[in-house]
């Protein structure tokens, strides 16, 4: 079990801290119902999505089924990926960085193939994803000369997400931004005879 504790302690945590959440959500508020915590930016907004992270689709009942068999499938390679990690003793953000997007990946799963019998709405692998946190730091209109949506209202950030999606990204993004040193291999200096100092 050596170099698996912190990577499972990390998978647990989020994983209970997303359920816990999203029960709470699901249970004590109506369906866009909202709580604002600091003023206009930071909203507590009950909503649910058939698709992919931040609310993206994928149409109909059969692209739901496929959906969350493909979650499954990735969730699998993901998490034989982190084995593979660990085995090999890779870098220990890179690692934990991967436990944040499995954990991440794990959580919508439940949501997906659990929540539609759970809650009575749906079959397996039908559930709808619940989300929850709204930040729309920023509201305006774009210029009228700016291509293709000018004029148009704009949020900044619109999606409403969860725990799991910003597990998600967060490792995502933390993986990309210290890529050179997880990745970064040892270079050996050749050694030539010009460049040994060779003693009578």
């Amino acid at each position: 079990m050596k170099g698996y504790t912190k990577p499972l302690i990390v998978i647990f945590l989020v994983l209970l801290a997303d359920q816990l959440v999203k029960t709470w959500v699901k249970t004590n508020m109506y369906l866009g119902q909202e709580f604002h915590i600091i003023g206009k930016w930071f909203i507590i907004h009950f909503t649910e999505n058939n698709g992919m992270a931040f609310g993206m689709e994928f149409g109909g009942e059969f692209g739901k089924l496929a959906l969350s068999l493909f979650r499954i499938a990735a969730v699998a390679g993901i998490g034989y990926g982190l084995h593979y990690l660990i085995k090999h003793k890779y870098h220990r953000g890179l690692i934990l960085n991967v436990a944040l997007i499995f954990s991440g990946a794990l959580g919508n799963i439940i949501d997906s193939v659990f929540y539609g019998k759970i809650y009575g709405y749906e079959s397996w692998f039908h559930g709808r994803v619940v989300d929850m946190f709204y930040f729309p730091i920023a509201e305006g209109h774009f210029p009228t000369w700016f291509p293709i949506w000018g004029g148009e209202e704009f949020v900044f950030f619109r999606p409403v997400f969860n725990l799991a999606d910003a597990a998600i990204s967060v490792g995502v993004i933390l993986i990309l931004i210290f890529q050179k040193n997880y990745f970064k291999e040892d270079v050996k200096d050749d050694v030539s005879l010009n460049s040994e100092i060779v003693e009578d």
